[in-house]
């Protein structure tokens, strides 16, 4: 199952995006965590890239 884009066009993602992206996680299979962690990670990353740009 593909995981769900939380990519806001560059834009802040929402206070808690983290959490409304893993609030369901423990609904689905434990084969789909890795991508669900993996994709929340990368979100993660360009997010906190950006704090040398303020």
């Amino acid at each position: 199952m593909p995981v769900a884009a939380t990519d806001s066009g560059g834009a802040a993602p929402p206070a808690g995006a983290a959490t409304s992206v893993l609030a369901g996680l423990d609904q689905r299979p434990v084969a789909e965590h890795v991508a669900v962690f993996e994709a929340e990670h990368d979100r993660l990353q360009r997010e906190l890239a950006t704090i040398d740009q303020l």
